[in-house]
């Protein structure tokens, strides 16, 4: 199994199978409205816009389940995003990603490095590899603009 195994729903209803960015890096970030990491959004926009042309794909996936942070619908997040952060980057539609009735995703991240690889917080984030496969774990603290998560980044998309 790889990450191109699993689907998410778009922020606005339709299908986003990863598998149609197998080829390209991934760095997916489960989000929220409300949470004191919340303007790592401008970090992650900067991030899609250096270097989708490269081949990484930012998926924000919001999540209300650090603290309550993400109470909106699908239509309020999109429009807090696009109005506060201007963010473009693919978005998925709310999603839980940890326990008993996280996203299938997130189960297989577990499966994948163990319990302590399940986010921990608000704007933890994953990347996926060219071929689908788990490149690095970082936590909400690891800013996307740190050089850790950018060195990985440039490895995962060297393959």
């Amino acid at each position: 199994m790889s990450a191109h195994d699993f689907e998410f729903a778009s922020i606005d209803g339709k299908p986003l199978k990863l598998s149609d960015f197998a080829g390209k890096a991934v760095l997916v970030v489960n989000t929220a409205s409300a949470c004191g990491f919340t303007p790592q959004y401008k970090g992650l926009e900067d991030l899609w816009r250096n270097y989708r042309d490269k081949g990484l794909v930012v998926l924000g996936v919001p999540s209300n389940d650090f603290g309550a942070q993400e109470p909106g619908s699908e239509t309020q997040i999109q429009n807090f995003c696009e109005t506060r952060f201007n963010v473009s980057f693919p978005m998925t539609s709310k999603s839980t990603v940890i326990g008993g009735n996280a996203h299938p995703f997130y189960k297989w991240i577990v499966s994948q490095a163990g319990e302590g690889a399940a986010p921990r917080w608000n704007f933890h984030k994953f990347l996926i590899d060219t071929k689908g496969n788990l490149a690095g774990a970082f936590p909400s603290k690891v800013a996307p603009e740190d050089a850790k998560l950018t060195e990985a980044i440039d490895a995962a998309l060297k393959g």
